[in-house]
């Protein structure tokens, strides 16, 4: 297998000899491999003024169209484009001064042309697959909205629901992006601030003494059962094979929310103590703003969210963690 490395935008391969007299770096590009004049002489040992007449002939007897077999490409050190020549050019002056060599060349140019064919074409049948499973993931998530909006036990919160499905809509701007191959994967941001258990119970009872005294909170307000929230506040750094399951903010904070609310972690208030956790994970981490000073999400969606985790089913947790993802990126 050829030897690899990317310079700018361009994947150079490495042609050694069998015994490894002769290294040139060639340039793939186009599907194809391009070599300067230069890189010719010392592939085929000639002289380049050799290989300047031969390309010259061949150019001149019409054997090849200049225009479709020369490129000028910037490189390193060099203060004008350069010309570079592709396998057919090269092949055709190479029978003319080292047939032996074009030869081997030319196997080996084709070898390292085809993996680098496949490999292509494996990466693009990779991102078309992740493409269309996000793509048939927010459409899920759009319907999922709607059909929320119109539920019993949401009622009163149509319009934050409604509000959330616009900012969704909008954000993504879902069928532009999938027919132009652009729908961006939620990219994570890492914290600075980390969650700890004995940390979280302290602002748990502050945020009771706060509502107690406004008569909005009783005496179970933030009774944990049996471990839970301790367990979800573990489980945000878990790893696996050293490799965190929640890796960044956006995922973490997600689950936060989520999982404080539908584990019915605490005897009552949970919806309340994971939106103020939510909204204070962010706080802490400098990513509840946006850059403009508003808020990524309002106390009115953020009750919605609330709402909307407290009655979804167990297999709409998909959906409902991408839905927050979505909203605070």
């Amino acid at each position: 297998m050829a030897k690899h490395k990317n310079v700018g935008k361009n994947e150079v391969v490495i042609y050694e000899d069998k015994g490894k007299k002769i290294s040139v770096e060639a340039t793939l590009r186009n599907e194809t491999i391009w070599l300067t004049q230069i890189e010719i002489a010392s592939l085929f040992q000639s002289e380049r003024s050799v290989i300047t007449k031969h390309l010259r002939n061949i150019f001149g007897s019409g054997e090849l169209e200049e225009k479709s077999n020369v490129q000028k490409m910037h490189i390193a050190n060099s203060d004008k484009p350069v010309s570079f020549y592709d396998l057919d050019a090269v092949l055709l002056v190479g029978y003319r001064v080292n047939s032996k060599r074009a030869t081997q060349f030319r196997i080996w140019a084709t070898k390292t042309l085809r993996e680098h064919i496949l490999r292509g074409y494996t990466i693009n049948q990779n991102r078309l697959l992740e493409d269309r499973r996000k793509f048939e993931q927010l459409q899920g998530t759009i319907n999922f909205l709607r059909e929320k909006s119109k539920a019993k036990m949401l009622a009163g919160q149509e319009r934050e629901i409604l509000d959330l499905l616009a900012h969704y809509s909008e954000t993504l701007t879902l069928l532009e992006q999938y027919d132009t191959n652009k729908i961006g994967k939620v990219r994570g941001k890492k914290e600075g601030f980390k969650l700890e258990y004995a940390h979280c119970q302290n602002v748990i009872r502050e945020i009771k003494r706060e509502l107690f005294s406004k008569g909005e909170a009783g005496d179970l307000f933030g009774a944990e059962r049996n471990g839970a929230f301790q367990a979800i506040v573990g489980g945000l750094y878990q790893t696996f094979s050293r490799k965190e399951l929640y890796p960044d903010l956006i995922s973490k904070a997600a689950h936060l929310l989520y999982l404080t609310i539908k584990d019915h972690s605490f005897s009552d208030g949970n919806k309340r103590i994971g939106s103020f956790l939510f909204v204070y994970f962010l706080d802490k981490n400098n990513y509840l703003f946006r850059e403009n000073g508003e808020r990524k999400i309002s106390d009115n969606a953020l009750v919605a969210l609330a709402l909307l985790v407290a009655e979804s089913q167990p297999n709409e947790k998909d959906t409902i963690v991408a839905l927050i993802s979505q909203l605070i990126k």
